[in-house]
């Protein structure tokens, strides 16, 4: 008899030894290193879903102890207490503040009290700054002079240390095997390996099974992957 499968909270593994360095993302890790030496002390982490950009946020505010914004949290009004007492600042998903004026105006106020207390600035965004939609132009320029960095499309061993950190990170049994079947046919993105282990460690707990190439097989087909 199969169990119930419920979508329970994990935490992720996010300390800098479990971020998982290939060539495509070697430059944004880099750039992490670099701190505090920026470009205008602002740095941006640009890439797709899911591709470990507020991994290396977390890494960063490990050795900075930056304090993590998001999109809704930013007003004008609240910037002055978002800055005080703050030893950096780090905006995960920063490009969904583009078209809305009050985010934009508050985040414009940001960078410059950021700025005049000396404190660093941490995007992450799936576009470069330079890409972002914005209606404010003073905002445009501010991030015309803030230093990006891209996170590239994963290769095979990326693909492959990547499945294995998402099982890990929930505990699922896995035979090696299937990574390996896995990385060979799946669709190629952070987005789709999220999925996929999603996907197979319902099935593994429903099922009381290892993920084996035979249920490897058969989510792929479920989700339209072969």
């Amino acid at each position: 008899m199969s169990q119930l499968a419920f979508d329970l909270a994990y935490r992720a593994a996010s300390g800098r030894e479990d971020f998982l360095i290939a060539p495509s993302n070697a430059d944004a890790l880099a750039w992490i290193d670099r701190w505090p030496d920026w470009p205008s002390g602002r740095m941006a982490i640009q890439g797709p879903p899911d591709c470990g950009k507020s991994h290396l946020i977390a890494v960063w505010r490990e050795v900075s102890a930056a304090r993590l914004l998001q999109p809704q949290d930013l007003s004008v009004e609240a910037v002055p207490a978002l800055v005080a007492d703050a030893t950096g600042l780090a905006l995960d998903d920063a490009d969904a503040v583009a078209g809305l004026p009050e985010r934009e105006a508050a985040l414009f106020h940001l960078i410059n009290l950021a700025a005049e207390s000396g404190l660093s600035l941490l995007f992450a965004a799936r576009e470069a700054p330079n890409r972002w939609p914005l209606a404010l132009p003073d905002l445009r320029s501010r991030l015309a002079a803030t230093g990006c960095v891209a996170i590239e499309r994963p290769d095979d061993d990326l693909m492959a240390g990547l499945l294995v950190k998402l099982f890990l990170d929930r505990q699922t049994p896995l035979d090696p095997e299937a990574v390996t079947y896995l990385v060979a046919r799946m669709e190629r993105s952070f987005s789709a390996a999220h999925r996929v282990v999603v996907a197979l460690d319902r099935v593994a707990l429903a099922e009381r099974r290892r993920v084996t190439v035979p249920v490897a097989r058969r989510v792929l087909q479920e989700q339209g992957m072969l």
